[in-house]
């Protein structure tokens, strides 16, 4: 009997550390593929479709929806971008209250004017941003985007995998949050309302 309870105490034991090995892989997994935060205070300066250049300075004024994506996108990025104006729409906010901006990751492709007739496509005001191939790197460290070109068997032309989060930036211009792709509406639309507020 002595014995049998040892054996389940010592198969009880070996099973609780497996569960907090689990659990610790799991919470490291999330952690190391979540976006970090931005590191607001370091600068960027990039091409703004509305004319002239939109810098980490012009952040401040008015809360922001920051995205980084590209006109080829086949489904995310249109998918996001009609979300987030959507969203807006639904809050009763107007552009002068609520910016969205997508900064493209594809600038070998995507010019001003071919982001600028993308963008009119959405229905309602988006910004849209372009640099040359390192002031794109410098907005993406900023910003603790990734992106790299992948060529698909089936494709004529390479895609891009990207960060597909959005960042929530307050009216100071600082980090308040992200919405995630495919986080639900109730919550991103939460967010939203709180960074707008000011709460």
């Amino acid at each position: 009997m002595a014995e049998s309870t040892q054996f389940n105490f010592a198969r009880m034991r070996l099973i609780l550390w497996i569960i907090v090995i689990i659990v610790g892989v799991v919470v490291s997994v999330v952690y190391m593929t979540r976006p970090p935060a931005p590191r607001i205070g370091h600068p960027f300066t990039l091409s703004s479709t509305q004319g002239g250049t939109f810098t980490d300075a012009d952040l401040k004024g008015t809360p922001t929806l920051m995205y980084f994506g590209y006109t080829f996108c086949p489904d995310v990025c249109p998918t996001t971008l009609a979300a987030l104006t959507g969203w807006r729409t639904q809050l009763g906010l107007g552009p002068d209250q609520l910016r969205i901006v997508m900064v493209t990751v594809d600038p070998e492709r995507d010019t001003l004017d071919s982001l600028r007739t993308y963008l009119t496509g959405f229905g309602s005001p988006i910004i849209g941003l372009r640099g040359t191939d390192s002031e794109t790197e410098q907005a993406k460290k900023v910003f603790g985007v990734y992106s790299e070109k992948v060529n698909d068997a089936g494709a004529s032309d390479y895609l891009v995998n990207h960060t597909a989060s959005v960042f929530v930036m307050d009216r100071d211009g600082n980090f308040a949050s992200t919405i995630d792709y495919n986080e639900p509406a109730d919550t991103a639309k939460g967010k939203i309302e709180r960074v707008v507020s000011g709460s």
